[in-house]
């Protein structure tokens, strides 16, 4: 039985390879290469997801980074029970054929309470008195300790946030070598973030890439060949490639407009009750789930979406009649090339959220990628910064908020599963020109384990 170590590399395309990655352009060209459609909704959880069960978000039930629960009334994002994701993963169907396959999952999502043999992912701690504090979470239980002892502590501001870069790819690539050193896995699936960052922040043209371009294609080509001298097969995978945008859609304030979204104050701020709304919108990059709890209004607001500029069209019944369902909009509208979906649901910034102008990925009714960003309009940003992480560190509680409410900053993003083949992820590796869609690479990652 032949080892495997899967790079997942987010935001790779064939484009990207061509122009801007010598070393991962000389690695391909020593395999086979593939582009594909990418699954529906282009983002991180639904393709992970459809890799590794061979089925689409109508079957195994993940419609995008959050969605709207509507029995809870509340929208969330980034959860990380591997529960949520139904259907057999790659490592279970193996062991069916191959009882003593092992498996590690280094940072994929969904990665608390997986079957898998080995899994580590970021999970901060939150104490009683309101802290947030950096860490991870690991299984084996020991393993936390054996490799925060190793590798130092996890650098959890380069995975999110203002100051998102390499040092988290990197601490992830380090923590792959150690459990192949350790523990040789058959199957090892890596996660590797880092050209995500800085394609939504100046977009995939913007001279700014050029060093981030230059650190994932270093970082890439020295774990390769890492793994190959260890005598482990490399595939190379991507989820999404990322489209130049300038153009962003507030749904929610359209619908306020309407007198469709409910707004409760408080402290003088405002919040979207999603509960009491008869209509909202959840952003998730470039596309929206737009959830109708009044059906006397279902078909204006679909009329209303889809005369709005930078919406390209609106589906319905894209998840089937199960899970999916049960757990995305009531119809999906998706952004035209250029332009993409916030959350906002606000007319007035003096009354938005505490939690707009800071990053904070899970009280957010959608996904926000100005938490990439530090607010221009503030002054010495980043002594703000440091002031905030010396209070925590003496043990007060305090808000950061740095993050701007300009959403013209963005210049990337994804969703779309129409995009041209430049911008289509890719598969790497021996025998990959056999697949041809998302839901094929499980087929692919399993027949070369077995072999």
């Amino acid at each position: 039985m032949k080892r495997i170590a899967v790079l997942n590399v987010v935001g790779l395309t064939k484009g990207l390879i061509t122009r801007n990655l010598p070393r991962i352009r000389r690695i391909a060209e020593n395999l086979e290469s593939t582009s594909f459609a990418p699954a529906f909704p282009a983002v991180t959880t639904t393709a992970q997801a459809t890799y590794l069960t061979g089925t689409s978000p109508a079957d195994h039930g993940i419609v995008g980074n959050g969605w709207y629960e509507r029995e809870d009334a509340e929208v969330r994002f980034w959860k990380q029970s591997n529960h949520l994701i139904r259907g057999e993963k790659l490592w279970e169907a193996i062991r069916r054929e191959q009882s003593d396959f092992r498996c590690a999952k280094m940072f994929w999502w969904y990665n608390m309470y997986s079957s898998a043999d080995w899994s580590v992912t970021p999970r901060p701690m939150y104490p009683a008195d309101g802290r947030k504090v950096f860490d991870v979470y690991a299984h084996p239980p020991g393993l936390r300790d054996d490799l925060v002892g190793e590798l130092g502590e996890f650098p959890f501001p380069s995975f999110w946030g203002p100051r998102a870069g390499l040092p988290s790819s990197q601490w992830i690539a380090d923590s792959a070598r150690w459990i192949e050193e350790r523990e040789q896995p058959d199957l090892n699936l890596v996660y590797l973030p880092h050209l995500d960052y800085g394609l939504q922040r100046w977009g995939p043209e913007a001279p700014e890439m050029t060093e981030e371009f230059e650190g994932i294609d270093r970082l890439v080509a020295e774990l390769v060949s890492f793994f190959e001298g260890r005598g482990v097969e490399v595939v190379l995978l991507s989820e999404y490639g990322i489209s130049k945008v300038q153009k962003p859609v507030h749904l929610n304030r359209i619908f306020r407009e309407k007198g469709w979204i409910q707004i409760k104050e408080e402290l003088g701020l405002e919040l979207l009750d999603t509960g009491a709304s008869r209509a909202f919108a959840v952003a998730d990059h470039q596309v929206a789930h737009v959830y109708v709890q009044d059906d006397s209004i279902r078909k204006q607001v679909r009329q209303v979406v889809e005369s709005v500029e930078g919406v390209a069209e609106v589906r319905e019944g894209c998840f089937g009649q199960g899970i999916g369902q049960q757990r995305g909009g009531d119809f999906v509208a998706v952004a035209s090339t250029d332009a993409w979906f916030t959350y906002y649901y606000w007319v007035d910034d003096a009354l938005a959220p505490d939690f707009a102008r800071t990053v904070d990925i899970h009280r957010k009714p959608g996904y926000d990628p100005a938490e990439l960003h530090l607010d221009p309009a503030l002054s010495l940003p980043r002594a703000r910064v440091a002031a905030f992480l010396l209070r925590k560190k003496l043990g007060f509680r305090a808000l950061l908020p740095v993050i701007p409410l300009d959403a013209s900053l963005v210049r990337g993003s994804h969703g779309r599963d129409d995009v041209p083949e430049d911008e289509q992820p890719v598969l790497i590796g021996p025998g990959a020109s056999s697949v041809s869609s998302a839901e094929g690479v499980f087929a692919y990652l399993k027949s070369r384990c077995l072999r």
